[in-house]
């Protein structure tokens, strides 16, 4: 195929991502090899590294881009198939600092994609887009690399993790990779660390045969949190399909969400970094942000997006960042990639050093009343000026709360909150609510609809 055929639509805010057979090919990947070769290129890096998720389209999709980057004169070491944060651990561990990831992530098994890292960054909004402009425009180098495949990367990957965590007591967890690639690995690894382990569904099978891969929807944790409870496991532990999110079920069943894990990492981490930075996105709970004044840290609140974040988390120099969608990031101790399984594993070492039940330890931990992520599907490319609107519809109305707009628009009352943002993978809306009870999630919610309908009549909320 010629380069004109390449579509710009799977170039996403923070990664590569299309429909196997239809915007997303060999040839394709090909293509975006030599772009990516050549903007490794000019940014000085001659060797990249390339890992793979379990999906059926991922072997080929591997073999094309490695061609790619070898005809755009980069050489290639592949790690086989390998959970994404492996991948990130990789261009560390081979001081390459780039390399892709090809996966899918938490998407259906007809749809994959790319995550790309060069020089230290991984790319987003313009970065990425700027890939695409080079096919288009052809400012691709021409070369003769060559392509080394290594089979010790997993090995060294456990080794690490299992030099710096030593938890104090044996814990009993179950695992629940969803048929994703982590389940490769995961269990061997906190076998190692020294927990009594109950596998679920941690055979790789890119059909995701028992539920989809993705631990921020409650229903997909429904087998983990019965296994938690009538085994008398200490944690579950759920994986998405690429294993750089990380879903929490404690000990009595309860789904720990993402922002209040956070809460518990930022407390252990600001107990040796005082006085530093905690960085999150815009879904995360308000409560967060008094834990980490609280425990001496400095609240720093970014985009969404795993890509943004880690750019957020450069430019502060802070120790400890993650996002309500269960991406964390680690500085303190490790690398300040997201990494599910190394998140998990710092939880591990945490309960472990407490006499106290994991559900004990949570409790502790601040609650509001909240929903889940609330989804408002809209046409493909209309939620840029749907957002728009309703920003400025939101910075007239609600003139007695403070408003954050550096993604979407979430506005702050004394007793909760409400957000609407833009989804960068689907074309849809991302709503969410917290507040102190029911009766002011109510009302927030009641302010947002009124949003809504002000600005497109019929444009609902879920329940």
């Amino acid at each position: 195929m010629s380069a004109n055929e390449v579509p710009a639509s799977i170039f996403r805010a923070y990664d590569i991502r299309g429909v196997v057979g239809t915007t997303l090919s060999a040839d394709i990947a090909h293509w975006i090899g030599r772009a990516v070769a050549s903007e490794a290129r000019d940014r000085g890096v001659t060797t990249l590294v390339i890992g793979r998720d379990g999906r059926h389209s991922s072997p080929d999709l591997a073999t094309a881009l490695a061609s790619g980057m070898n005809a755009s004169g980069c050489d290639v070491i592949d790690i086989g198939q390998a959970p994404t944060p492996v991948m990130y651990f990789a261009t560390h561990e081979l001081q390459t600092g780039s390399g892709v990831a090809i996966t899918g992530s938490h998407n259906p098994p007809d749809y994959n994609g790319m995550k790309v890292m060069i020089a230290g960054d991984t790319l987003s909004g313009v970065a990425v887009t700027a890939l695409y402009e080079r096919i288009r425009d052809g400012r691709l180098h021409e070369g003769e690399g060559r392509t080394e495949l290594r089979t010790d990367i997993v090995e060294r990957y456990i080794e690490r993790i299992c030099s710096d965590i030593r938890p104090q007591r044996r814990l009993k967890i179950v695992l629940d990779a969803g048929n994703g690639v982590a389940g490769a690995i995961a269990p061997r690894l906190f076998q190692e660390l020294g927990c009594e382990v109950e596998a679920l569904f941690c055979e790789v099978d890119g059909d995701f045969p028992n539920h989809h891969p993705d631990p921020a929807e409650p229903h997909n944790l429904e087998t983990l949190i019965e296994r938690v409870v009538a085994s008398g496991a200490d944690l579950g532990l759920a994986f998405d399909g690429d294993g750089d999110r990380l879903g929490v079920i404690d000990s009595t069943g309860k789904i720990i969400w993402p922002d209040r894990q956070l809460m518990l990492y930022a407390q252990d981490v600001l107990s040796r970094r005082p006085g530093e930075a905690v960085v999150f996105d815009v879904k995360c709970s308000i409560h967060l942000a008094r834990v980490i004044e609280a425990a001496g840290g400095i609240p720093q609140m970014s985009r969404t997006g795993h890509s943004l974040i880690k750019a957020t988390l450069r430019a502060s120099g802070a120790p400890l960042a993650g996002e309500m969608s269960g991406h964390t990031f680690f500085v303190e101790r490790w690398y300040g990639f997201d990494d599910g399984l190394y998140t998990a594993a710092r939880l591990i070492e945490i309960v472990a050093a407490d006499g106290r039940s994991s559900a004990e330890i949570f409790a502790e931990l601040p609650e509001g009343v909240s929903t889940p992520e609330l989804k408002v599907e809209v046409q493909e490319g209309e939620q840029t000026e749907l957002i728009s609107a309703l920003v400025s519809e939101g910075q007239r109305r609600f003139t007695d709360a403070t408003l954050h707009t550096i993604d979407g628009i979430r506005v702050e009352w004394p007793d909760g909150w409400g957000l609407v943002r833009a989804s960068n993978t689907t074309p849809v809306l991302v709503v969410r609510f917290e507040a102190d009870d029911e009766a002011a999630l109510a009302r927030i919610r009641s302010e947002f609809e009124a949003l809504f309908g002000a600005v497109r009549p019929g444009l609902t909320i879920p329940a």
